[in-house]
């Protein structure tokens, strides 16, 4: 019954994080889109307003007329009534948050910790859970205090961040939670620009303008910067959010580099619509994205198996899923923390080893299984597999 309200608790956080996220992006997309787009003033009336672009939009059966104001309306209040976007940030990492918790810190002995790669105590593996999240979002922040005005070298150490980053959770956590670990840390540091510099420079511009003083460009000029570096995290955080669906990326001896591979072409992507939005954009970036995504396909690709002459028999098979899989894929699984098989997949009768064979050697070649490897499999077993697998397609 535990295991059972546990993934009640996962679904509708994992729903919240996901209608938040999709406003959270949602917002950010458009107001990019909107920036990008603006266009001088039709009107000189506008232009003495203080209004420095506009955009003329058509949508939903109607006509919209978006004015920004670099430092709010001359010779005029400014509305009080005023929409903050913020919220949105805030709820996706929250929830987040509680899904790593849920996920990753109650279920850390499966899916945050594999002992064939580092030997962790939950608690050892939760606390260096949290000090990544933190650490990342530090060291960050003074790169962006450090590096003010040079966006391109910073953009490169930001990389080269990530990258390190994905490497060392590869040498800790198991290669799941590597991948969301990383994920979570960009996550962590959008929604702090948010909370520690957008929200609070906007605050302090508005404060200034209503105070009838001349905004300090400041704070303008570092939210722009951290909003811009918001846009380009999003397709990377997006994939790895949607990567635990397939462990053929994360499985792989070198997950970590296939991540940074993918990450880049989604910022490449993220580039292309970004400058589409100025008619500036270039089919150069799409090309390369395109290229690095086939690339991955290529080195992902499942290699054939020699089996060295092995024969494996059913028997043979039937003992290592019993006693490697079985525990979660029955009926009623005996692994705590797992209400139902995973997947619906059972495997406790021959008839259904050999209906799920492929799937079975495949998770198995990758390591993707038994999860954390929680029962032990050795790579003589996961040989073993292979060689059963290979014997039924000849």
């Amino acid at each position: 019954m535990e295991a059972y309200l546990l993934d009640w608790v996962n679904l509708l956080v994992r729903w919240l994080h996901f209608i938040a996220g999709v406003a959270w992006i949602g917002s950010s997309f458009y107001f990019v889109m909107l920036d990008s787009s603006l266009k001088k003033p039709a009107k000189q009336a506008d232009v003495d307003r203080g209004v420095g672009g506009e955009l003329w939009a058509v949508h939903g059966g109607g006509v919209y007329n978006s004015q920004k104001y670099l430092v709010g309306p001359v010779g005029e209040p400014l509305a009080q009534d005023l929409h903050w976007s913020k919220w949105e940030a805030y709820t996706t990492w929250m929830s987040g948050m509680g899904l790593l918790v849920i996920v990753y810190w109650i279920g850390a002995k499966t899916y945050l910790i594999d002992q064939q790669v580092m030997e962790l105590s939950p608690a050892a593996a939760i606390a260096i859970s949290l000090g990544v999240l933190a650490l990342g979002w530090i060291i960050y922040d003074l790169l962006c205090k450090t590096l003010r005005g040079k966006d391109s070298i910073l953009a490169g150490i930001i990389l080269v961040l990530v990258s390190i980053s994905a490497w060392v959770l590869f040498q800790l956590f198991s290669a799941r939670g590597a991948y969301l670990h990383v994920g979570a840390m960009m996550g962590t540091i959008m929604a702090a620009n948010v909370f520690f510099h957008i929200i609070p420079g906007q605050k302090r511009m508005i404060a200034e303008i209503r105070a009838g003083e001349d905004p300090s460009p400041e704070p303008g000029i570092i939210g722009k910067q951290r909003s811009v570096h918001n846009t380009y995290f999003t397709l990377p955080v997006l994939f790895i959010m949607i990567s635990n669906h397939y462990p053929m990326t994360y499985s792989h001896e070198n997950g970590w580099l296939v991540l940074i591979f993918v990450m880049l072409a989604g910022v490449l992507i993220r580039q292309f619509f970004v400058m589409r939005h100025s008619h500036s954009a270039s089919p150069a970036l799409p090309a390369i994205a395109v290229i690095l995504l086939l690339s991955m396909v290529w080195y992902l690709s499942p290699k054939a198996v020699d089996s060295g002459g092995e024969q494996v028999s059913e028997a043979q098979m039937i003992g290592i899923v019993n006693a490697r899989c079985v525990a979660c894929h029955a009926g009623k699984p005996a692994q705590p923390g797992f209400a139902e098989a995973p997947l619906g997949m059972v495997l406790e009768t021959p008839e259904q080893i050999l209906t799920n064979a492929e799937r079975i050697a495949f998770t198995v070649q990758t390591r993707y299984m038994p999860i954390g490897n929680l029962t032990g499999m050795t790579d003589q077993e996961r040989a073993s597999v292979a060689a059963w697998y290979a014997q039924l397609q000849k």
